[in-house]
């Protein structure tokens, strides 16, 4: 199933932020929060953390690229679970680096779901939309 839409939720005084109601079974197995390349925390259940991982691993441990990596995906990612209320607990770490705080943007992105600081997600989409248009001119 790919991960769609946006959603606006809050994240709470312990760090918890409700999953898309659409989506909670398929979290079922666990949770894995990563810091999102673009300053966002991406939201995988271990099946499509491991698909989305391997590109992290095509270069060999052997080489430092490939160590790093490695780094970068693996130890930035956490693990979790929701609660009975569909919630998950976004470690300091990951709230700190996509500077998450009360109110909070929940994007599908077909492979994962996103969490967004508002108003970066606003930037994002407003860059994404210049270049959608500098494209067709």
């Amino acid at each position: 199933m790919a991960f769609r839409g946006t959603y606006e939720h809050t994240l709470d005084d312990r760090g918890r932020v409700a999953i898309p109601a659409r989506y909670r079974h398929l979290f079922n197995e666990g949770v894995i929060l990563v810091r999102g390349e673009d300053g966002c925390v991406e939201v995988y259940n271990p099946h499509d953390f491991e698909i989305s991982s391997a590109a992290y691993t095509t270069e060999p441990v052997t080489t430092r690229h490939g160590r790093h990596l490695r780094r970068t995906r693996y130890a930035g990612a956490f693990d979790a679970d929701l609660d009975r209320q569909g919630r998950v607990v976004v470690p300091s770490f990951l709230r700190l680096w996509g500077d998450l705080n009360g109110s909070v943007i929940i994007n599908g992105r077909e492979d994962c779901l996103e969490i967004w600081n508002p108003q970066r997600w606003s930037q994002e989409m407003g860059g994404m939309g210049q270049a959608v248009a500098e494209e067709h001119e």
